[in-house]
């Protein structure tokens, strides 16, 4: 029985040959069809009867291209709203191209989750230069050219084999097939004798591990074959700068490694790795068209009084990591102290897991004031971790390592699972709290399984506030991003623009992302009080939000002072120290009862 909820959404959703499936929530990609409509048994050939009850595979014909289905399965294992073109079979063997667009539902009440498939077929196939592609996605369905169809895809399957034969070889020998430098596997028999050497009284020597910054770039700018260029230009330049005796190898996609002797002074390794960095400085061109791609390299040493010499590799890791999270584009040489923060973030990964089994982060609730009533209008949501052994720990203290290991989904799950029971508690004792905000970081933002973990909680989205970064926002916006955006206001969410300022924001920005609310960050509420310079500022920042139509929250403020100033210059709401800290819900609820949900008296503020 498909939900009535499912089926309202779907004349907002599309309008073409419409089919339903309901997904197994571990994995997008499996699924079985429920239902679909008349469109989309005339388009693919199969009547309602024949599709009810099939895997989503029955919507993938023999003619649909490999490139195309992996993004077909990739897209829906990640609970993605996406749509290719692509040639596909009718039920009958006929091809014809089309449209296929899916888009991810859930039921609130269940929990259930489905897609909407729609299909939309299409007259002609899309233009395409006669250079690029294959003939194969160019000429299919032409009967006249059947023939030499085959031929050509006889070549290509040929081609093909000859390219993996090559692999192959490569892969067995000691050369890297693209740059000519030595690859992983002899590399690493290399580095196997020079530890012995080392080990025999041999010399010391260092380990450069390079890493090229924004190599991805420039694929996706300038294409794949650019980036070859690039491979080959980089491995020139590694070649230039080093000597006879240094062993270049090439041992991932952009990742290069240089062993050296090490000489009388330590500048000659120093100056390697500066040049190496000021080099990949110049711009890359490709076809007329220039590019930046700059490097990172870890530098390590091997010497006779360590006790475990084959670490030197994973130091040299270790140093490129530290280059890259500050700042990318240098070189940094591996410390102790690198070694202790790699030990402390494993020891913090692994209990970030426990913690997540053990559900030990906990929500806190910082009040926001209304300006005009003095009352709670709402909390924003701060997460604390309960650490068994080191106490109560700030977001500070773990966020971004929850977010480098790729775990903070996890932590945003614990923590939104407390929710409602929460809410309910305050409800129970008939506190009202009108909204919360929750924060929402950048890998959720991109994660369209957001908006199903909301539906999903139980909480009312109308009651929920949104709070996005600037800076976050605008350096990963996209149609993915968008139209998570778009789903959360159509649910009733609100999107709030956190820390307005601090990053890098336009007008034009605004208009893109459409907040509803602008929250001004603490440093430039902080000086209001006394500096008329800051004052002016934040009555620029207050204007342009009043003028999109946006309603304005007023951050750090920590005395009466800031807090009348900000009410005066006319923010709609308040947040800050003054009115209360962070604190376990516990805590709110005792507040709340004892304020009646009045934290502030502007008025008497007003005449004071």
């Amino acid at each position: 029985m498909i939900p009535a909820e499912i089926l309202d959404q779907i004349t907002d959703k599309c309008s073409e040959g419409l089919a339903l499936a309901l997904a197994s929530d571990q994995d997008g990609a499996v699924m079985h069809m429920r239902w679909c409509n008349r469109a989309f048994s005339k388009i693919t050939g199969y009547a309602s009867s024949e599709i009810i009850g099939k895997r989503g595979t029955v919507l993938i014909g023999p003619s649909v291209d490999q490139g195309n289905h992996l993004i077909i399965i990739e897209k829906l294992m990640n609970w993605q709203h996406f749509s290719v073109k692509t040639i596909n079979n009718r039920k009958n063997g006929q091809q014809y191209w089309q449209k296929m667009s899916w888009t991810p539902l859930s039921d609130p009440a269940s929990g259930d989750r489905w897609w909407l498939c729609s299909l939309i077929e299409l007259e002609a196939p899309p233009a395409q230069p006669r250079e690029t592609g294959t003939f194969a996605s160019i000429y299919s369905g032409h009967e006249a050219a059947a023939e030499y169809l085959e031929k050509i895809q006889g070549l290509e399957k040929e081609n093909k084999r000859l390219h993996e034969l090559a692999k192959v070889v490569a892969k067995e020998s000691k050369e890297d097939p693209l740059t000519g430098l030595s690859n992983r596997r002899h590399f690493e028999l290399e580095l196997k004798t020079w530890i012995e050497n080392l080990k025999h009284d041999g010399p010391a020597f260092a380990v450069f591990y390079v890493d090229l910054d924004r190599f991805k770039s420039v694929n996706d700018t300038l294409g794949h074959e650019a980036g070859d260029r690039l491979l080959i230009a980089v491995a020139g330049m590694l070649r230039r700068l080093t000597q006879e005796t240094d062993l270049i190898a090439r041992i991932g996609g952009d990742e290069f490694v240089i062993l050296r002797p090490l000489g009388d002074s330590a500048l000659d390794i120093s100056n390697l790795a500066d040049a190496i960095v000021q080099e990949m400085h110049a711009p890359f061109t490709f076809e007329g068209k220039s590019t930046f791609c700059s490097a990172s390299v870890g530098v390590a040493i091997a010497n006779a009084t360590m006790t475990a010499p084959e670490q030197v590799v994973v130091d040299a890791d270790t140093a490129l990591y530290h280059a890259k999270t500050n700042g990318k584009s240098r070189w940094s040489f591996f410390s102790e102290e690198m070694h202790a923060e790699a030990t402390a973030t494993k020891r913090m990964v692994s209990d970030l897991l426990l913690a997540c089994e053990k559900r030990e982060f906990v929500p806190h609730f910082q009040p926001i004031v209304d300006a005009v009533s003095g009352r709670m209008a709402g909390a924003e949501v701060l997460v604390r971790w309960a650490h068994p052994k080191m106490g109560l720990l700030p977001p500070e203290a773990f966020l971004d390592t929850a977010a480098t290991m790729g775990i903070l989904k996890r932590v945003d799950a614990v923590t939104f699972e407390a929710l409602p029971e929460i809410l309910g508690r305050l409800e129970a004792a008939g506190i009202e709290l009108p909204r919360i905000s929750i924060n929402v970081s950048a890998g959720r933002l991109a994660d369209p399984t957001l908006i199903h973990d909301i539906k999903k909680s139980g909480i009312s989205p109308k009651r929920l506030a949104i709070e996005i970064l600037e800076s976050v926002y605008l350096d990963r916006i996209g149609d993915l991003v968008d139209w998570t955006l778009g789903e959360l206001k159509e649910l009733g969410a609100t999107i709030a623009l956190d820390d307005f300022g601090t990053g890098h924001a336009s007008v034009q920005s605004l208009l893109k992302i459409k907040p509803a609310v602008l929250k001004i960050d603490r440093q430039f509420i902080q000086p209001i009080v006394e500096d008329e310079t800051s004052r002016a500022l934040v009555a620029s920042m207050i204007g342009i939000g009043k003028s999109l139509g946006m309603s304005i929250i007023a951050e750090g403020v920590e005395t009466e002072a800031h807090a009348r100033h900000a009410a005066q210059m006319g923010c709609d709401y308040l947040q800050g120290y003054h009115f209360g800290r962070p604190m376990p819900a516990a805590e709110l609820q005792d507040m709340l009862a004892k304020t009646n949900g009045v934290f502030w008296l502007p008025d008497a503020a007003n005449t004071a």
